[in-house]
């Protein structure tokens, strides 16, 4: 008979601790990660990649169990300029014919007094580092006009692009040291309860 309470108190303690545990799919109608860059020095340039795909397991009871896993297609990079986005696709600088998407693969989340941050593995143009992205989130849950649950959550970086092997390989000889290195990112995610 104890035996059987035992059982039945571990079931239970079991299923409360998987409740805690939520899965999340990225929208990536509803998602964007814009940059900045610096042109000469002298001014931004603005833009923003699409096509976010990935998924969050949220550990609601203690986030920084939590994890991330997800991919940017770089061929929807959009300056604003159709002649620079195709430039930046072609071989001369993303090469997206061979690495078509970035990913991040979270290894660790803080929380300090509120001040999350997110550290992972970004990976762009075959080269992989470790990052670190201030969050600001997630949301309360809210329900939308389909009875789906959503969540979202923005989350900001400053990555070196070089260090990811990003350098101007065209055959104008200045186009590199014209282009900054630093890459402000900003992140917008919206999340959909699976």
């Amino acid at each position: 008979m104890k035996t059987a309470i035992f059982a039945a108190l571990l079931a239970t303690a079991s299923l409360a601790a998987s409740a805690q545990v939520s899965k999340w799919q990225i929208d990536p109608a509803h998602s964007e990660a814009d940059f900045s860059i610096r042109h000469m020095g002298i001014s931004n340039v603005h833009g923003h990649f699409g096509n976010l795909n990935g998924t969050l397991t949220l550990d609601e009871k203690d986030i920084t169990k939590s994890e991330v896993n997800a991919t940017i297609d770089i061929g929807t990079v959009d300056t604003g300029v159709a002649q620079r986005d195709t430039d930046l696709k072609s071989a001369e600088f993303f090469e997206v014919d061979k690495y078509p998407q970035m990913s991040f693969v979270s290894k660790s989340l803080t929380n300090n007094n509120g001040q999350q941050e997110l550290t992972g593995d970004l990976t762009i143009h075959g080269v992989t580092k470790s990052v670190t992205l201030a969050l600001d989130g997630p949301s309360k849950e809210q329900l939308d006009p389909y009875g789906k649950t959503r969540r979202a959550f923005s989350a900001t970086t400053t990555i070196r692009r070089q260090d990811f092997g990003l350098v101007w390989k065209g055959t104008l000889k200045s186009g590199d040291a014209v282009i900054g290195d630093d890459v402000k990112v900003e992140l917008d995610i919206e999340l959909i309860k699976q």
